[in-house]
């Protein structure tokens, strides 16, 4: 690990967490591209990289507007080659791979403390991959813990979830002013642009949408009693008190309306990655640009201590649950091997006694039989049960040594 990716305050993953992995290889990595440490046109260009490779079962891809993310199963016999990484690309192994997908899905990772767009998103991942049928199991499960422990802990937040949406209308009001019976303009209709749209209705504001499909304006504008215009059309939308722009490419902003934006200083937010509004026009806009990158650099959330503290036990018992599911999985072939070694031990041993004594009958060879039964068991049960929660590997490997596995 190249970097620290935990937020603020949450305590380093204790030995009872790390013992859980072998030391001598990795079981899980995460290639992690995150926009405090990777700008979005390099996280963007590396997804692009992406596009032509076959991720097979033992990868999973997370894309979201401030991360790309990459888990292996390391023991997968099928891992893809990946692209190059750009500088500040972090590699995370075991224990600091699976708390950080943890605290993704908590929302500890994101801009927006508690948001639920990421547990979404990392929902739709895994379901996608699973109607693929092509999934390592290493990986399944692990995408599984994630999801519940990010499902519970959104259960303890109250009220409306917040969104990157609702942090750029904060910055609008800074910057404008109160927003209510003001007009925001939203460029792009899509999950992001949807939520911007009802953000600023449920402030009071007016809303005109603009997108690259006029249908999807005008019913997203319909829903909120807002107006639309067309995509790239110049000199329609009214005077605005502030942008949020969330959109699949370019924004279309004709010349007029540039204009117009520069020199009433309307603050532009940019939810899109890469940014969508035009270099040229960011840089006449000055700091009344804000990138997608400047809120994750610029925002802080301050959740409650006690809500911290009990979100950080969560992301801790979950890595523990996963790790002990990892164990005892690895455990298992190593378990049916020493019980299959000392069956056949105990058959042979019976069979020298049987042949030593053939003058027994059958009701004292059952006997004797039922007699080396309950012997193996009771000589094997500590053993196999250590074996259940060896920690770290090391009665597994003892037994592989002692039984000639």
């Amino acid at each position: 690990m190249t970097g620290d990716l935990r937020s603020p305050g949450l305590p380093a993953a204790g030995p009872d967490l790390r013992i859980a992995f072998h030391p001598a290889s990795a079981t899980i990595i995460a290639h992690v591209l995150h926009v405090r440490r990777v700008h979005s046109l390099e996280r963007e260009a590396f997804m692009a990289a992406l596009g032509g490779v076959d991720l097979g079962p033992g990868a999973i891809l997370v894309h979201t507007c401030h991360r790309v993310e990459v888990y292996l199963a390391a023991g997968c016999a099928d891992l893809p080659t990946l692209p190059p990484l750009p500088a500040g690309a972090d590699r995370l192994e075991d224990v600091d791979a699976v708390r950080h997908l943890v605290e993704v899905a908590c929302g500890l990772d994101s801009a927006v403390f508690g948001e639920d767009q990421i547990l979404h998103q990392l929902r739709v991942t895994l379901a996608e991959r699973r109607e693929g049928g092509r999934i390592d199991p290493v990986l399944d499960r692990l995408f599984q813990v994630a999801l519940r422990a990010g499902r519970q802990s959104h259960a303890w937040f109250d009220g409306s979830p917040r969104s990157l949406a609702d942090v750029a209308l904060d910055l609008i009001a800074r910057a404008a002013g109160e927003i209510r019976g003001q007009t925001v303009l939203v460029a792009g209709a899509g999950k992001m642009g949807r939520l911007a749209v009802f953000a600023a209705h449920r402030r009071g504001a007016r809303v005109v949408v603009v997108s690259r499909t006029d249908e999807r304006a005008r019913a997203l504008a319909t829903e909120v009693g807002g107006d639309w215009v067309a995509f790239g059309a110049d000199g329609v939308p009214p005077d605005v008190a502030g942008a949020v722009v969330a959109l699949a490419g370019a924004w279309q902003v004709g010349a007029g309306d540039a204009d117009r934006l520069v020199v009433t200083g309307v603050p532009v937010v940019d939810l899109s990655s890469p940014p969508s509004v035009p270099a040229a026009l960011q840089e006449r806009l000055g700091d009344r640009f804000t990138s997608v990158d400047d809120l994750v650099v610029g925002t802080e959330f301050g959740p409650q201590d006690r809500l911290r503290r009990r979100i950080e036990k969560l992301v801790a018992d979950s890595g523990r649950d996963y790790c002990a599911w990892l164990r005892a999985r690895e455990s298992v072939p190593v378990i049916q091997a020493v019980a299959s070694s000392a069956e056949q031990i105990r058959r042979a041993e019976l069979e020298w006694l049987l042949h030593r004594l053939p003058e027994l009958g059958a009701d004292e060879r059952a006997v004797l039989e039922q007699m080396s039964h309950r012997l193996v068991a009771a000589l094997l049960h500590a053993p196999l049960d250590a074996l259940h929660s060896d920690e770290g590997g090391t009665l597994e490997r003892a037994a592989r040594d002692l039984f000639g596995l």
